[in-house]
């Protein structure tokens, strides 16, 4: 019995995603919100606002700053935990230093 209620959600839950893909726009849609309203908006006003000359600095460092900060942290923190992990190497007698 638990194996059909998993099954029954799974199967809700890959029908609702696939739902969902019909709302996605296609890529490259110029009419599509991003091209539309976001897009335009940085190639205008991203030079005078961040001072930065090269647009995908400016998006990543300006306006998407914290985000971009937020992947580094869990990146580092990913390299960190294998460092410890693989720094813990086992003694003699089975246990680990």
């Amino acid at each position: 019995m638990k194996g059909r209620i998993e099954l029954l959600v799974l199967i809700t839950l890959a029908g609702l995603l696939f739902l969902a893909l019909d709302e996605i726009p296609v890529i490259g849609d110029p009419e599509a919100p991003p091209s539309t309203h976001v897009s335009p908006r940085y190639i205008e006003r991203g030079p005078s606002e961040t001072g930065a000359k090269n647009m995908v600095t400016a998006v990543l460092a300006d306006y998407r700053g914290f985000d971009t900060f937020g992947e580094l942290v869990v990146i580092f923190t990913a390299g960190l935990a294998c460092l410890l992990i693989l720094d813990a190497v086992p003694r003699n007698d089975g246990e680990i230093e």
